[in-house]
């Protein structure tokens, strides 16, 4: 067996235990694991982009991100919009500053207008601050107000795509979806996954009816037909965007901190759009009402 391969299995046996016992648990352990998701996750985001500068701003979006998801668990929907409007004025106060500061400097040598900032100490630095709290632990906010139920379903939509993907293209090959942004994605891997979620969805909605007390009984079953396709796509844009971010910074993996598979963002871009698309659907069908 292939060496990376082989630690990818090892990486997913040690991985799986902790989502199943934070499904099952719920309560603080569950929290406490989105948590870290969220924090490394962020990390990761913000270190994308300033390698291993602005440390100081990485901690405050961690702090940010922490406070969103401890309000989605009180379902305090201000406290999650505070921490967001907070996050853009933290960096809003790092953009006054630089000006003023470059002001200043400019003023003393009688240069008027001041010249442009550079883009990694101007205001961009908002735009990542703020996106990286949009991005993580706002998207994982939706965890808090779903069923165990829900959760396993979408963990599993987001597995089903993605190794429905691999064998289809690997099986079948040919011609590539979107090479620019992803060069080993092929229509056949697409649809494959995309079946695989299909079929996941109906066999849950079979699963729940007949043994999981009916919860989501009386769903016709286009209804199932439309959530495993719009969590497939929604978990291969999660992807889309990942790789193309990492192309256009210049790097293979998101981190390094799980073995055979890179970063935390690595493993769960999928999942992170996958989530709200359940999510917004749920709030419409309501497929598992009890």
């Amino acid at each position: 067996m292939n060496p990376s391969h082989k630690q990818r299995i090892l990486t997913a046996l040690v991985l799986l235990p902790i989502l199943a016992a934070a499904v099952s648990v719920r309560g603080v352990f569950e929290f406490a694991v989105l948590a870290a998701v969220s924090c490394l996750g962020l990390w990761e985001f913000y270190t994308l982009f300033w390698k291993e500068r602005f440390t100081g701003y990485k901690v405050a979006g961690l702090l940010l991100g922490l406070t969103i998801l401890t309000a989605a668990r009180a379902g305090n929907p201000w406290g999650i919009l505070a921490a967001i409007i907070a996050g853009h004025w933290v960096a809003n106060l790092r953009f006054l500053l630089r000006y003023a500061a470059c002001a200043k400097d400019c003023a003393d040598q009688e240069e008027t207008p001041p010249p442009p900032l550079p883009d990694d100490t101007g205001y961009p630095l908002s735009g990542v601050f703020v996106a990286g709290l949009l991005y993580l632990p706002l998207l994982l906010s939706f965890v808090t107000r779903m069923k165990a139920i829900e959760v396993i379903l979408v963990l599993l939509a987001v597995i089903a795509a993605d190794v429905g993907a691999y064998y289809a293209g690997s099986l079948v090959g040919g011609p590539k979806v979107w090479p620019e942004v992803s060069p080993k994605k092929t229509w056949a891997g697409s649809l494959g996954g995309m079946a695989a979620t299909v079929f996941l969805c109906l066999v849950m909605d079979f699963l729940d009816e007949f043994w999981l007390g009916g919860a989501g009984a009386g769903r016709p079953w286009w209804m199932w037909v439309l959530l495993g396709a719009a969590l497939n796509l929604a978990a291969q844009f999660g992807d889309f965007f990942e790789s193309a971010l990492k192309r256009r910074l210049g790097v293979k993996d998101s981190g390094t901190i799980l073995p055979g598979h890179g970063g935390i963002l690595d493993r769960i871009d999928s999942l992170l759009l996958a989530i709200p698309v359940y999510a917004g659907l749920d709030a419409l069908f309501g497929f598992f009402v009890r």
